[in-house]
Parts: C-alpha cells; sequence; structure tokens
C-alpha cells in the first residue's frame, strides 16, 4: 500500500485515509491509482461499508497543482472517482475540511457525505483554466440542485457546510467518528439489496441488463428468507449476502 494512503478495518468497515497533509491531501497520480486499488481490495476482503477522509485539516484541497497536466493523472482521477461509484457497496465520506475541486469531486463520488464543522465545496475550474467531466458537473448539480452546481461551476462560488446539508450535498454533520458509526449501521443491512439499490442510483439504461440480473439475484436470495424468519422469531436479521 502507498505511504500517501492508510488502510483500517474495523469488523466490516474499511476506512480508507488520505495521507498528504503537507499538501492539503491534494491528490497526485500515485494517490489516484492507490485509492483506487485499496477501495477494490476493501470490497474483496469482504468490507460492506467504506469511509473515505483526510489527514489533517484538510478532506482533499484538490488535484496536485505539480502533477495535474499529463494524461496518466486523468485517467488514474477518473479510473479511481468512477471506480467509487461502481462498487456494489456504499462509499462514504468523511469530510474533515475543505473539499476543493477534485476534493470535491471524490466526495460526490461516495455515496453519502458527512460534513464537520469545516467543510466546504468548490469547483474552481474557472480560475485556473481547466476542466472537470460531464459526470461531475451533472452530479454536482442533482446532489446541490441546479442553481447552486451553476453558482459553483460558472462563479466559481464555494458551498459552505449550512448550505450542503441543507441542499443535499451533504448528508450528515458529524466527524469521522460519526461517519464510521453509520458505516456500521450501514453494514448491517442487507449488502444484496445494497449493491441492488446502488448500482440503480449510479447507473444508466446501458446497466438495465445488470439491474434486473441484481433484481431477481436480490428475491433469490437467502436473504429475503433471513428476513422472514427474523421477522417470525421478533429478531434482528443476520444478513450473509447470499
Amino acid at each position: 500500500m502507498s505511504d500517501l494512503l492508510t488502510t483500517a478495518r474495523d469488523g466490516d468497515v474499511v476506512l480508507l485515509t488520505l495521507r498528504r497533509p503537507d499538501r492539503r491531501n491534494a491528490l497526485n497520480l500515485e494517490l489516484c491509482q492507490a485509492l483506487h486499488a485499496a477501495a477494490a481490495d476493501a470490497v474483496e476482503s469482504g468490507a460492506r461499508a467504506i469511509v473515505v477522509t483526510g489527514e489533517g485539516t484538510a478532506f482533499c484541497a484538490g488535484a496536485d497543482l505539480d502533477g495535474v497536466y499529463g494524461d496518466a493523472f486523468i485517467t488514474a482521477l477518473y479510473e479511481m472517482l468512477h471506480g467509487l461509484t461502481r462498487l456494489p457497496v456504499p462509499v462514504i465520506a468523511a469530510v474533515n475540511g475543505p473539499a476543493i475541486g477534485a476534493g470535491t469531486q471524490l466526495a460526490i463520488a461516495c455515496d453519502l457525505r458527512v460534513v464537520d464543522e469545516r467543510a466546504r465545496f468548490a469547483v474552481p475550474t474557472a480560475r485556473n483554466g481547466m476542466a472537470v467531466d460531464a459526470w461531475t458537473i451533472r452530479t454536482l448539480a442533482e446532489l446541490a440542485g441546479s442553481g447552486r452546481a451553476r453558482r459553483v461551476m460558472l462563479a466559481a462560488d464555494t458551498i459552505d457546510r449550512d448550505e450542503a446539508l441543507s441542499c443535499g450535498l451533504a448528508d450528515r454533520p458529524g466527524t469521522l467518528d460519526d461517519a464510521i458509526a453509520w458505516a456500521h449501521e450501514i453494514a448491517r443491512l442487507a449488502p444484496l439489496t445494497l449493491a441492488h439499490n446502488k448500482l440503480v442510483l449510479n447507473g444508466t439504461t446501458a446497466d438495465d441488463e445488470r439491474i434486473a440480473q441484481s433484481f431477481a439475484d436480490v428475491w433469490a436470495s437467502e436473504d429475503v428468507k433471513e428476513a422472514a424468519t427474523a421477522r417470525a422469531e421478533k429478531r434482528e436479521p443476520i444478513f450473509r449476502g447470499h
């Protein structure tokens, strides 16, 4: 694993921490590749929820401007971002400070966002002559609303923590510990159902065949029977994902 990223396991939850505090956790090629690989490894090892955060006082200050001009970085960045959206488990961003540029992209690639008092979001590409892909702008508009997305993208405006919570860009106020606690709650839910729901939420019409199959898989699973048994026995179900 890269020195720029740490992985910690707590039961069914994996915590991924960006570790470039001297650069306010700015993304470079190596960190994008490490995050992409670590998230995939977490799922492969059986994690049911993932939390992503940053070391120090920033979640992620964006792309490292000393190294964003090559095709290799752009490819690695979007492979990592889109890879997070395709994982079959929920990913929570514990936004512990500013999420700027690629930091906002990383936050919205996660499924849910917990924000502390220092969190803020911006995509200031218009200030540096750069661009983000259509997925970024459309996802930002879907989460924050079209008007706020226009302010961010066309006026290089910033969304603070309170506004993010009020508009839906952020889901809950809280600390890293709160995000981890939420991840543990989510990890107890039915994993096949969560995977299906995430596929529908993040997918397109190109995914319709996979969505139909995942729908059928959920209804054919042992977890459906376990839920019925648990109801009859008046206990919490224990879902296995089978």
